[in-house]
């Protein structure tokens, strides 16, 4: 599981916070796509700071950007299923210059401009690969979502990179 420098990058980022946004973002009813989702629920079970903020986006992340911008968050942290061409699980910070090369496939507003949209400068987006993906060739990404079937549930693999993000934004917060 590809998880480099997570703990320090994160801890990196949010020295200093003042108020912390956390969104995930996936459907849950589609396998590994509701990582994100799954993230924030489990996060709610533990007592954070008054000053972070959950929120579920579902597959809609731009209906939640008057809630966040009316919430001043100083930092945002984002969370989803993308496909990164890494193994399943794989849990990674992704670079804003790489956000064009990642696919993000089930929302209908780029990552790229909806992080734009917000207007915030200390933005970051964690991506977990995906392992329920039947794939084809795409002009756009290199790869296309063709079948997601329903059931609610993560894989494995995806399981376990689920877990050890919660454990380390456990431990940080």
């Amino acid at each position: 599981m590809i998880c480099i420098n997570l703990e320090n990058e994160l801890s990196e980022f949010l020295e200093g916070y003042e108020k912390l946004i956390i969104l995930g973002i996936g459907n849950e009813l589609k396998f590994d796509d509701g990582v994100g989702p799954f993230i924030i629920s489990k996060l709610n079970d533990f007592k954070l700071n008054s000053n972070i903020l959950l929120i579920n986006a579902f597959t809609v992340p731009e209906n939640f950007t008057g809630k966040i911008r009316a919430e001043n968050p100083s930092h945002i942290i984002i969370i989803d299923a993308c496909l990164m061409g890494l193994k399943a699980g794989d849990v990674k910070i992704v670079d804003r210059k790489d956000f064009v090369n990642i696919g993000i496939s089930t929302h209908s507003m780029s990552l790229n401009y909806f992080v734009k949209f917000l207007n915030n400068d200390n933005v970051l987006f964690i991506g977990i690969e995906p392992e329920n993906l039947e794939l084809i060739d795409s002009d756009s990404l290199g790869v296309e979502v063709i079948d997601y079937e329903f059931n609610g549930q993560l894989t494995s693999n995806v399981q376990k990179g689920a877990d050890y993000l919660i454990n380390v934004l456990k431990e940080i917060l």
